[in-house]
């Protein structure tokens, strides 16, 4: 028994514990009210991983909509088969937080010789993901991405496709420029 203790130990002080953990989202995710985040509101969300610069989206949704974006109220009308829905995003960092316990002992033994930390900024690290978390609700304000809304297979398959179309898109006068002509 002695022995594992001895072979367990290195490992020990080798690792890292991870505190939280960014989610690795393979396309889009509709996630329950306040599953995601907890600041988002009391809504159901469609979240989707965003590899672009910050902002991007804003540009996307200016481009294709003809608006500009309201942060206060941000209700974009958009058009399902006829019904009028209100189309709401938000930009989310998730982190990956983790604790390195090699650093934390070195800096601990230098403490107990007298010496300062040196390794003080290596104890936690943090890698951070952006996600656009989108909500869209009814005319009477029903959340039309709730699993039991009449419409939730096509209102879920129009954000699917915003998604698609926003992530293959470089340039947004493309965007433009399809919407003014479907018009």
């Amino acid at each position: 028994m002695k022995y594992l203790y001895t072979l367990l130990l290195p490992f020990f002080f080798m690792s890292c514990i991870p505190l939280s953990i960014a989610p690795n989202i393979d396309g889009g995710k509709i996630y329950p009210p306040k599953k995601f985040k907890k600041h988002l509101p009391q809504n159901y969300v469609y979240v989707f991983e965003d590899p672009k610069n910050a902002n991007e989206f804003f540009n996307y949704i200016n481009a294709k909509f003809q608006v500009v974006y309201d942060d206060d109220l941000g209700n974009i009308p958009i058009e399902i088969e006829n019904n009028t829905f209100y189309l709401t995003f938000y930009e989310v960092e998730r982190s990956t937080q983790t604790v390195n316990l090699v650093p934390i002992v070195v800096d601990a033994k230098l403490d107990q010789e007298g010496h300062g930390p040196i390794l003080e900024d290596a104890h936690i690290t943090r890698s951070g993901s952006w996600y656009i978390a989108l909500t869209v609700t009814n005319e009477g304000l029903k959340d039309a991405l709730k699993p039991s809304y009449p419409q939730h297979n096509k209102v879920k398959t129009y954000v699917d496709a915003l998604r698609q179309e926003y992530l293959t898109t470089v340039e947004y006068i493309e965007v433009y420029l399809k919407s003014k002509t479907s018009k």
